[in-house]
């Protein structure tokens, strides 16, 4: 297996995410399309590719609790156990928005979604980031999600700054997303 921490193109890629551009990289069911989540014209751009409305709000994946710790400010330890803790498939977590992530990652809920990922190209990115990057389905908004990365070209040709290498993990369906206080899952994973 591949260690991808220090490898030449996710360095590459971050620079990429550092300077304001978008990519794809694979994740742990389908392909994901990221930028720094402090980015309003990269995240701006990812919404415009996916014909996405920025009321929808966007999911951040991160590699550890560290690149969460402002945004989970203020919840209770039972909740940041929670979130920490591995779960039996890829869970996006919904947190009670603190004001801290951008009113165009939150978008009209009041609620940020955030996930930590143990895909190792994915979580490598965030690790080398240094903190949380945007994680959506790599898709215009009405097409299934890419799950190669001849289906990411296919969709975007040339409109992507990096796609990182790599494959999906084999997960059958995306992360499931809970909310962190109830328990309650919204979308199933």
């Amino acid at each position: 297996m591949t260690s991808w921490s220090g490898h030449a193109e996710i360095l590459g890629a971050v620079e990429v995410l550092r300077a304001g551009g978008v990519g794809a990289y694979p994740t742990e069911a389908v392909w994901g399309l990221g930028c720094d989540p402090y980015s309003e014209s990269a995240t701006n751009r990812i919404l415009l590719l996916k014909q996405r409305a920025v009321d929808k709000g966007l999911i951040l994946i991160g590699s550890k609790v560290a690149h969460f710790a402002s945004m989970i400010n203020g919840l209770e330890e039972s909740a940041i156990n929670l979130f920490g803790a591995p779960q039996k498939r890829p869970t996006t977590w919904l947190v009670p928005h603190n004001g801290v992530a951008p009113d165009w990652i939150v978008g009209a809920h009041d609620t940020v979604a955030l996930r930590i990922t143990d895909h190792p190209i994915a979580s490598a990115l965030c690790e080398a980031f240094g903190g949380p990057i945007v994680s959506t389905s790599a898709n215009p908004q009405s097409l299934p999600a890419a799950t190669t990365s001849s289906k990411v070209a296919e969709y975007f040709h040339n409109k992507l700054d990096f796609m990182a290498p790599g494959e999906v993990a084999g997960s059958s369906k995306e992360s499931e997303i809970k909310s962190i206080l109830t328990g309650e899952v919204l979308r199933p994973g």
